[in-house]
């Protein structure tokens, strides 16, 4: 199977956060995206439709919550895998992501091999559903 290059929205108040996930995601040639809050995210999103988003739970306007439950509602946009990434080990947050429709949540510090396993996995697994 050809390994494809995809594009990947990444919203994380945090620079350095953001500069880490685009190095561990452009690594298999993919396009990164990286915007520092969920209005910049909306603001993408209104013309652009990623094959997969890695949102920070907690930012300044907007939190991934907020986001994915807007994006999910979406039609062109509701298949697009939404990852969660937080700090947050907890049943609320556990909940919650899964009450606003996130296809993962990511715990943070994340793993780069376990990140860009979950990602490609999420893109094919929509991709090979929705021929």
């Amino acid at each position: 199977m050809v390994n494809m290059a995809y594009t990947i929205l990444v919203a994380d108040d945090e620079p350095a956060i953001r500069t880490m996930l685009e190095v561990i995601l452009s690594a298999d040639g993919h396009e990164i995206i990286a915007v520092q809050d969920g209005k910049s995210a909306l603001e993408y999103l209104q013309a652009h439709t990623p094959d997969a988003m890695l949102l920070d739970v907690k930012m300044p306007f907007m939190t991934g919550f907020e986001i994915c439950s807007r994006v999910k509602r979406i039609k062109r946009l509701k298949n697009t895998p939404v990852l969660l990434l937080t700090g947050l080990d907890d049943d609320q947050t556990r909940d919650q992501a899964k009450m606003v429709g996130a296809d993962d949540l990511v715990h943070k510090p994340v793993s780069g091999k376990h990140l860009r396993g979950r990602v490609m996995q999420l893109i094919d697994s929509r991709r090979s559903g929705v021929v």
